[in-house]
């Protein structure tokens, strides 16, 4: 592994060498628009036990839990705005450095930012899903609706957490009455994909794609412990593909880097722009 310093002269030529890359952004991205990350710099969980999908889908007190933490979780969510990492890359992006754009991420601020050819590998937190007869609905409609049935989460507020989460105490999500769909009264779910679910072939098949067009892989601001982002960056090591790791914490893929630059994202980014 090489380690770099995004002022380093090498950087700017290794970009230029191999693009187009393809980019695999975490949450270490998000992190300047004051949603935090699941892992710390160890690649250690910051944060409780999520619920499962299976647990989700089996059970109506998981669904309560989840929704009524939600309800108090999303304002802060849908008011983040992307930072300067965000628009750095969709800088880097129309200057013709990356082939697309896959993120771990759920707030879609890279679209918000101007990015162009994103690929939302877990979903996106911005809209839901009824699970029969699969018709989505806008996430902040949906808020107005669970406010007017539990009118009592209104005055509550969280800080932001990475997936719309908050802290709300077992005796609120007790209370909580569930809001179904508009069109089939089916049970909706965020679409998003749940620690258990599965990422969709068609999702799959878009990422695949534009892993043939990439000269090699560049992760920004993850840690890789999710096997989702990782194995793309297995893939540019089978085919001898350079990958590049931008992050300041320990990665996944730390034993297969080519270049690491273990700094902040956003300033590496910014300055690569700049």
């Amino acid at each position: 592994m090489m380690k770099l310093r995004h002022d380093q002269p090498g950087l700017r030529s290794i970009l230029d060498k191999h693009r187009p890359w393809l980019v695999i952004t975490g949450a270490g991205v998000s992190l300047y628009s004051g949603i935090p990350t699941y892992r710390d710099d160890n690649g250690e969980w910051l944060r409780s036990d999520p619920i499962k999908h299976h647990e989700f889908i089996q059970y109506e007190d998981k669904r309560k839990h989840y929704w009524a933490r939600s309800a108090v979780g999303w304002p802060p969510v849908e008011r983040a705005l992307p930072n300067d990492a965000h628009y750095a890359l969709a800088e880097l992006e129309r200057r013709g450095y990356f082939a697309g754009l896959i993120t771990q991420n759920v707030d879609r601020l890279h679209q918000r930012a101007g990015q162009q050819h994103v690929i939302d590998l877990h979903g996106r937190l911005d809209r839901v899903r009824c699970l029969q007869c699969g018709q989505f609905e806008d996430r902040q409609q949906l808020q107005v609706r669970l406010l007017e049935f539990n009118s009592f989460l209104a005055p509550l507020t969280a800080t932001l957490a990475p997936d719309g989460d908050a802290h709300v105490r077992d005796e609120i999500t007790r209370r909580m009455k569930l809001v179904n769909c508009l069109a089939c009264d089916g049970i909706l779910m965020p679409d998003v994909v749940f620690f258990g679910g599965t990422i969709s072939k068609q999702t799959h098949l878009e990422a695949a794609r534009l892993y043939e067009q990439c000269n090699g892989v560049l992760a920004i601001g993850s840690s890789l412990m999710v096997y989702s982002g990782f194995r793309y960056c297995k893939l540019a090591k089978q085919d001898g593909k350079p990958l590049m790791i931008i992050n300041r914490g320990r990665t996944r893929a730390d034993d297969i880097v080519d270049h690491k630059i273990g700094q902040d994202c956003q300033t590496v980014l910014t300055a690569l722009v700049a």
